[in-house]
């Protein structure tokens, strides 16, 4: 799938998720479209995530009861997410391949995919100067 197949709207959600290091929710690029000066139908947003995820061009993240968040790097790696603020980033830490294959030992699976989800609180939030402001 190449972005020249892509239509329009498509085109630009993409553009966004591919540009945006926030992992933004749906409701984000709507925003972010409507800043551009874009009217996009919510429908088409929705149906355009979710097409572009088929595709494989971008990932859904469902970060347990938020909003799914959309990111454009598809190789394999985690998330974090700070429990003060909510900011997500990735970790490319591969993930131990010993303790997997324990989990495939202990579970019977064949592991074809991983997905952790780390938590902590981010450096920003961790600094005397903002933990006034949160």
């Amino acid at each position: 799938m190449s972005r020249q197949t892509l239509t329009a709207p498509r085109k630009l959600i993409l553009d966004i998720v591919t540009h945006s290091h926030d992992h933004p929710t749906a409701s984000d690029i709507i925003d972010r479209l409507k800043s551009q000066g874009q009217s996009v139908a919510y429908a088409t947003v929705y149906n355009s995530l979710r097409y572009l995820t088929e595709q494989g061009l971008i990932r859904e993240l469902k970060l347990e009861k938020d909003a799914s968040r959309y990111d454009a790097r598809t190789e394999d790696h985690q998330h974090i997410v700070c429990v003060s603020c909510g900011k997500v980033s990735e970790v490319m830490t591969d993930s131990p391949k010993e303790w997997l294959r324990r989990i495939e030992h202990e579970t019977g699976y064949a592991i074809s995919e991983e997905q952790f989800l780390f938590k902590g609180v981010c450096a920003e939030c961790r600094t005397p100067a903002s933990q006034s402001t949160h």
